[in-house]
């Protein structure tokens, strides 16, 4: 279940990027869903690192780095996608949820950890 912590985490993170006035936003590709699924991730993860979960605790800290990946795929979806801070917002609630849904972030934390260490500046 998507705590109100991590979707209020993730607006605050989105009102980070700023407004836009991109064109009508078109739909999200494969890649653009999973950066937002590994962010909301990211965001879940570092809530539970925040409340000494140990589960959570057993990966890297996602505070600043996970993040910095959710501001910087924002910006990313503002500019390539039309989106602006309702329409990430939106994406990345719906992510969070489809994440809880599926069994949580163990499943897709390996492949998030791979693409946050990926990023330049921000590897691990």
């Amino acid at each position: 279940m998507i705590s109100r912590l991590t979707a209020s985490a993730l607006f605050a993170l989105a009102a980070l990027a700023g407004p836009t006035g991109a064109a009508a936003p078109r739909p999200l590709t494969g890649e653009e869903r999973t950066g937002l699924r590994c962010a909301a991730a990211f965001a879940q993860v570092a809530v539970q690192q925040g409340r000494g979960e140990a589960e959570a605790l057993r990966y890297p800290p996602m505070v600043p780095r996970g993040r910095e990946f959710f501001v910087r795929l924002s910006a990313q979806l503002m500019d390539d996608a039309g989106l602006d801070e309702a329409g990430i917002k939106a994406a990345a609630e719906g992510e969070a949820r489809d994440l809880a849904r599926s069994g949580g972030v163990g499943p897709i934390m390996p492949l998030c950890l791979r693409i946050l260490n990926a990023q330049p500046g921000l590897g691990g």
